[in-house]
């Protein structure tokens, strides 16, 4: 098992600036992604002025910025705007508002305009069908799955990700993106099953050291991390 092996593209996930910066330097780390909620945990204030910051740092990676609206005139509007800050913005549009009308007519309508586009907060095949359908092989395109957002539900996802391929394979110009991350064995799942992208979070990123480590030598380190948090907490019997 080694990262150098992977054919997956891992896209970090966050809106930390050094954290991006840090995860830049990085040879595989092949883009970025954040959405609003990222933003806000990170002490984003002013969006726009946080995108062309980062944009203007890192030129040459894949960007997916997503709009806020809950209005379909408004979210194209948005959507316009973002992908005009530069070439290599993805625009990430969600699957349905928070009425859960669909925004496939929305993407439909921006991927004819040739605006790159990540359809997201997917959770079932028949929206990655909606979504493909919608976006269309025009222009280059990703579907985000949130993975573990089916896991938590105690479902397994590889079989949805393996069938949204499936989806998805008449149109080459579409990528599918493995969404929320669990853990750093995600990456190797989505890689097994040929899956083309997949974002993941700083706390997993820095997990990537542990990649192919001696699980003797670990479970020593674990012995004796439980050994001194013992001693440094007093505990007597």
């Amino acid at each position: 098992m080694n990262i150098s092996d992977l054919r997956i593209k891992v896209f970090a996930d966050g809106a930390d600036r050094q954290f991006m910066l840090d995860m830049y330097r990085k040879p595989f780390i092949k883009g970025f992604t954040t959405n609003p909620t990222l933003m806000r945990r990170d002490g984003v204030r002013d969006y726009e002025a946080f995108a062309r910051d980062i944009l203007a740092a890192i030129p040459d990676r894949p960007f997916a910025f997503e709009v806020f609206s809950d209005e379909m005139a408004d979210m194209k509007r948005q959507a316009l705007k973002i992908a005009a800050w530069s070439s290599n913005i993805y625009v990430k549009i969600p699957i349905a508002n928070t009425k859960g009308i669909s925004c496939a007519p929305l993407i439909r309508e921006l991927a004819a305009e040739g605006v790159k586009l990540l359809a997201t907060a997917v959770c079932t095949l028949e929206q990655a069908r909606e979504a493909s359908e919608a976006l269309g092989d025009s222009v280059q395109s990703m579907i985000a799955i949130y993975a573990g957002r089916i896991a938590d539900t105690g479902i397994d996802p590889v079989p949805v990700m393996a069938s949204a391929l499936e989806i998805m394979r008449p149109r080459p110009n579409q990528e599918l993106l493995w969404g929320s991350t669990r853990e750093v064995f995600n990456i190797f799942q989505a890689d097994a099953i040929g899956c083309h992208c997949i974002t993941v979070a700083s706390d997993h990123l820095k997990k990537l050291a542990l990649v192919g480590k001696d699980l003797t030598e670990y479970s020593l380190e674990t012995v004796k991390m439980f050994y001194e948090d013992s001693l440094a907490s007093g505990y007597t019997l």
